[in-house]
């Protein structure tokens, strides 16, 4: 029954054509709008020429946005009473979350290759070793997100999602600096920006070229969140379990 579960949730998240399609697009359209038009290979700082900059940039907001939108899945099936017939059925509540987190992740691997074309398409200089550790990387900075979905997903209605989504994702765009370099070399804002996660998946794209390598700190940053945001999503759905 697990993997029955699981290959449905998949098929059910390709089906989704106009919500599927549109995680997918829109980190494409906004990285060929601002790389493309500003020269990918013109440096901006630090030897980062644009175009690299800018996937790292864009490969943080898509693959926030795309374990985000899991959640926005869970709000939806909550509100049609999905949720609680599963939990009429013998599915275990682990294999559910996991179910969830495995079709995030998918919708956000999609969209890492589809970015690291529109890169190669401009020119922009991708050798594999550092691509692959930048994948990898990604893949790891992105749990605190991928338990936060989950969490709002069981805490905030299907129609109040869609706007906390969006606040979130760009609140954590921002303050990583996907869009442009922030913190500077000291201060307040330089140590506020390193103890958010989104910050270390930003570097993730910048890796091996010039961005901040991912020191003991990113590791403790990210498991920090991870643990915390994975307490959470629990929190959550044991709440959103009792009122069944």
């Amino acid at each position: 029954m697990n993997a029955t579960y699981t290959r449905y949730e998949l098929l059910r998240l390709i089906r989704n054509r106009q919500s599927f399609v549109f995680s997918l697009v829109i980190p494409l359209v906004v990285f060929y709008a601002i790389a493309g038009s500003g020269g990918a290979n013109k440096t901006v700082v630090d030897g980062i020429t644009f175009g690299r900059f800018y996937f790292a940039g864009m490969l943080a907001l898509g693959t926030i946005a795309s374990v985000f939108a899991g959640g926005a899945r869970i709000a939806v099936e909550r509100q049609v009473g999905w949720n609680r017939q599963l939990r009429l059925t013998p599915l275990p509540a682990g294999t559910y979350i996991r179910t969830k987190v495995l079709t995030s992740y998918f919708l956000a691997i999609l969209v890492m290759l589809l970015l690291t074309l529109a890169a190669l398409s401009l020119g922009v200089h991708l050798p594999f070793a550092q691509w692959a550790k930048t994948v990898g990387l990604v893949v790891v900075a992105l749990i605190p997100f991928a338990a936060l979905g989950i969490a709002l997903g069981h805490l905030i209605s299907a129609d109040a999602l869609g706007p906390v989504i969006g606040i979130g994702v760009s609140f954590f765009a921002i303050l990583g600096g996907a869009y442009f370099p922030i913190g500077g070399d000291h201060g307040f804002m330089h140590d506020f920006v390193r103890a958010i996660p989104s910050f270390w998946l930003v570097q993730a794209g910048k890796n091996g070229i010039g961005g901040q390598s991912w020191t003991a700190l990113a590791w403790l940053v990210v498991a920090a969140w991870a643990v915390a945001a994975g307490a959470f999503a629990a929190w959550a759905y044991r709440r959103d379990t009792r009122k069944v």
